[in-house]
């Protein structure tokens, strides 16, 4: 009689021990578990990303259906839009048509096909073919044109802003930017020109997107010597200017 009344005792013991043993196992593998993800938290804010980029390379590029054709999410619709655009430019760059050859061309080719399929049908009396009716719409074409101008209009202020000598810095890296894009327009065309930068938007981006990791660090060393080159210009050219002293003495 005293084993039996013994057993349950021990058995209830034993159940309360094993739980008090999971219970500090299972705390430890948890605080593990947060001091394990703390480093990793704390590394990821620590990241340096090109241009201050906080979000993906997707959203970067705007989202939707284009930011797709730039990272080619479908290979076959870039494909398509890349051989277009080369097309557009052989035609135009390299076997000198003229847009307006070209569209007359298209027209006359298209009308004499459509002239000649009509007229064969009702010859051998087959109902004639429906020829699409082309409409365009008007809503992504007003918020094309009023992206555009939101966009012009903000360039307008950042010059307007730069001509009244209020940000010298600015107006340093405008000068440089047009004066580059004034020597890259005499070694080619507009259309050239074009269709290079279309060109880098379907390679660079989709490029960066997959080696982002390894680019980062390399940028972040480049703008930290940037940043420590214009220090230097900066006391020992920019300061000694007469406009900025005049901005001292203003403010």
């Amino acid at each position: 009689m005293a084993e039996q009344s013994e057993n349950p005792i021990e058995s209830v013991m034993g159940k309360i021990s094993e739980k008090i043993h999971q219970d500090s196992s299972s705390s430890d593998s948890e605080s593990d578990s947060e001091k394990k993800s703390y480093p990793s938290e704390s590394v990821k804010d620590k990241i340096w990303r090109l241009f201050g980029r906080e979000k993906p390379v997707h959203r970067v590029l705007g989202g939707g259906k284009p930011a797709d054709v730039f990272l080619w999410r479908n290979k076959k619709v870039s494909a398509g839009v890349l051989g277009f655009a080369t097309a557009i430019w052989v035609l135009f760059e390299l076997v000198e048509y003229n847009l307006l050859t070209l569209v007359c061309h298209i027209l006359i080719l298209s009308l004499a096909l459509l002239f000649l399929w009509s007229n064969a049908l009702a010859f051998i009396n087959k109902s004639p073919p429906r020829i699409p009716q082309v409409h365009l719409p008007e809503e992504p074409i007003l918020q094309v044109a009023s992206a555009l101008c939101v966009e012009i209009n903000g360039a307008f202020m950042v010059l307007r802003s730069i001509a009244a000598g209020k940000d010298l810095k600015k107006f340093l890296i405008v000068i440089a930017g047009l004066w580059v894009m004034s020597i890259v327009g005499s070694w080619c065309h507009f259309l050239t020109l074009f269709y290079i930068c279309f060109v880098l938007l379907h390679t660079v981006p989709v490029f960066y997107e997959k080696f982002e990791d390894k680019i980062d660090p390399l940028a972040e060393k480049a703008m930290i010597e940037i940043k420590r080159q214009y220090a230097v210009f900066d006391a020992k050219v920019l300061s000694k200017i007469p406009v900025a002293a005049l901005k001292a003495k203003k403010v």
